[in-house]
C-alpha cells in the first residue's frame, strides 16, 4: 500500500468511528426518553441499566445502522476531499480512477468482514441481553405480547414431525408441567392415533414426559381401540426448553445456532419460518451491502458539485432511504407471502448493484 492508500484509510476509518459514536449517543438519548417510565418501574440502578440493557442495546444499534454509518462516513470525507480539489489533484497526477478506488475497496472490505463476524456471533449475544430486559420489564405491559390462543399465553400447538401434532395448555416453565395435553397422528389426511391427558409432567430423572389420567385412542379403517391409563410415560421429541414464546429468538441465536434450529424445525415440518430464514440470509447479505454502499458513496461524493458536501449528503441520504425501503418491502413480502427468503435478503443488493454500476459509468474519471 502507498501513501495515497494510507491517506484515504486514515480518513475513512476515523470518520466511520466518529459517525458511529455520534449516532450512538443520539440513539441512547432518544431511547432513554422513550423508556423512562419502564426504567422507573423496573427499579434498577444506573449501573444495572447499563449492564442489563445498554450493553445489549448499543451493539444492536450498531448492527442495525452499520451500513448507514459506513455510507455517511464515505460521503462526508470524500465530499470534503472533492471540495478542496484533492481528488482532481490525485487524478491529474496520473492516478487512474480505478486505482483511486482501491483504498475504498480495502476499507469497505475490512469493515464488511468485521460486520460479518459480528452479525454472526457478537451482535446476537448482545441482543440476548437487550431482549431479556425487554421481555422482563417492557413487554409484560404490552397486551399484544401476553395474550394468545384465547387469552392463554402459555398454550402451545406444535408439529413435532411430519405426521404428529401436539397441543399443550397452561405450561409452567418452573415445574415443567401442563394442565392439559393432546397428541394426534395423521395419515392420508385422517387421524389414526389420538391421546389426551389431564396433566403433563416432565420427568427429569428419565428425561421423558409423564401423562396422568390419559386416554389413548387408536383408529383404523375397521375399528377404534380406547384405553385409559392412570400414568403413562410418553417418548416425545419435544423438550421443555422448546416450549417458549420468544419474540426475539431470531435476533438472539448466533448463525450456527440459527441454522441448527431451522434444520430441526424444517425436519418437523414446521411452518412460518420465513422470518428466521430471512434473518439467516441477511447476515450474509448486509455485510455485502457495506461494500456496495461504500462504492456508491465514493462515486457520488468524488464529483465536485456546486452544492458541495450538503448536496452529496442529501443525495446519499436519499439513496440510503431507498435502500432501506426496498429492504423492508422484500422482508414483508417474504414473511407475509410466498416470496423466497433468500431472494428477499439479497434483492436490495441486486438492485443497488445496478445503481452502483450506473453511477460508476457516469462518473467523470
Amino acid at each position: 500500500m502507498y501513501k495515497l492508500d494510507w491517506y484515504i484509510l486514515r480518513k475513512f476509518i476515523p470518520t466511520f468511528v466518529y459517525c458511529m459514536l455520534l449516532f450512538t449517543v443520539v440513539a441512547v438519548a432518544v431511547d432513554t426518553s422513550e423508556k423512562t417510565d419502564d426504567f422507573v418501574r423496573a427499579g434498577l440502578s444506573t449501573s444495572e441499566l447499563i449492564s442489563k440493557y445498554y450493553l445489549g442495546f448499543v451493539p444492536w444499534i450498531w448492527g442495525l445502522l452499520f451500513p448507514l454509518f459506513v455510507f455517511i462516513a464515505v460521503i462526508f470525507f470524500t465530499s470534503r476531499m472533492a471540495t478542496r480539489s484533492e481528488i482532481i489533484a490525485i487524478l491529474a497526477s496520473g492516478t487512474s480512477y480505478n486505482r483511486f478506488l482501491r483504498p475504498y475497496l480495502a476499507g469497505g472490505l475490512f469493515l464488511a468482514t468485521i460486520f460479518w463476524v459480528g452479525s454472526r456471533y457478537w451482535i446476537p449475544k448482545a441482543n440476548a441481553i437487550r431482549s431479556n430486559f425487554q421481555s422482563t420489564y417492557v413487554d409484560k405491559n404490552d397486551p399484544s405480547k401476553t395474550m394468545n390462543f384465547g387469552n392463554c399465553y402459555n398454550c402451545y400447538y406444535r408439529r413435532i414431525d411430519q405426521n404428529t401434532f401436539v397441543g399443550i395448555k397452561d405450561f409452567d416453565t418452573a415445574t415443567k408441567s401442563a394442565r392439559g395435553f393432546f397428541m394426534e397422528k395423521v395419515r392420508d389426511n385422517q387421524v389414526v392415533y389420538n391421546i389426551r391427558s389431564e396433566m403433563l409432567q416432565w420427568d427429569t430423572a428419565i428425561k421423558k414426559w409423564k401423562l396422568f389420567n390419559a386416554a389413548e385412542r387408536k383408529i383404523d379403517s375397521m375399528r377404534e381401540t380406547l384405553k385409559f391409563y392412570p400414568t403413562l410415560v410418553l417418548q416425545m421429541s419435544l423438550k421443555p426448553d422448546e416450549l417458549r414464546k420468544d419474540y426475539y429468538l431470531k435476533d438472539k441465536l448466533t448463525t450456527p445456532e440459527l441454522v441448527r434450529y431451522l434444520d430441526k424445525e424444517e425436519a418437523r415440518g414446521t411452518e412460518g419460518l420465513s422470518a428466521l430464514k430471512v434473518e439467516r440470509y441477511r447476515r450474509a447479505a448486509t455485510p455485502f451491502a457495506v461494500l456496495l454502499l461504500t462504492m456508491i458513496g465514493v462515486v457520488i461524493a468524488s464529483r465536485r458539485t456546486r452544492g458541495g458536501s450538503g448536496m452529496h449528503l442529501a443525495l446519499g441520504i436519499l439513496i440510503a432511504a431507498l435502500f432501506i425501503v426496498s429492504d423492508r418491502f422484500s422482508t414483508v413480502f417474504a414473511t407475509k407471502s410466498s416470496f423466497p427468503p433468500l431472494l428477499a435478503a439479497w434483492l436490495p443488493n441486486i438492485l443497488f448493484t445496478g445503481v452502483a454500476y450506473y453511477l460508476y459509468r457516469k462518473t467523470p474519471k
